[in-house]
């Protein structure tokens, strides 16, 4: 089957907002070419929900793509589910690719979850820029609602690698 063939079951089955589909699409993605699982991660932002939460976090780890890895963590970040967290802490700590990283961090700010902010604070640490950046980004917008929730006046911010 030609991979524009595929694609336009990519988009007959995004049209159904038929996750069943994505997720038994991915979970053999490996095989499939790049421009295929980077659009069937990108389609799950839109129709997505915790579903298919363990097939992106597959995708985060496993996919020899970054640019998949970074899509994957995107989404991730843009559905919003906690059941993220520990996988995208995993990829913001340990993966080989800043753009990973950075996805990840950004990713973990869209979720909101306090509990990640040594992990961030970590990360500020990174030895890419962008990465650090987004890290120390991340952590300020997490300590800001922490603030806001426990009613405390302040956390004390990390030094940040200049």
């Amino acid at each position: 089957m030609e991979d524009y063939d595929t694609l336009e079951m990519l988009e007959g089955a995004f049209g159904r907002k038929d996750v069943s589909y994505f997720v038994s699409l991915l979970a053999h993605s490996q095989s499939l070419p790049l421009l295929l699982r980077v659009h069937a991660v990108c389609m799950l932002e839109h129709i997505g929900d915790e579903r298919v939460v363990p097939s992106l976090l597959r995708i985060l780890k496993d996919d020899p793509s970054p640019l998949t890895r970074h899509e994957a963590a995107f989404t991730l970040g843009q559905l919003g589910c906690k059941s993220a967290v520990s996988g995208l802490v995993v990829a913001m700590l340990n993966d080989v690719s800043p753009i990973v990283r950075h996805e990840s961090a950004v990713a973990l700010s869209s979720i909101g979850d306090a509990a990640v902010l040594p992990e961030l604070e970590k990360t500020i640490q990174d030895k890419d820029e962008d990465v650090s950046n987004s890290a120390l980004i991340a952590w300020e917008y997490l300590s800001h609602i922490k603030r806001k929730q426990d009613g405390i006046a302040g956390l004390t911010k990390p030094k940040m690698r200049l």
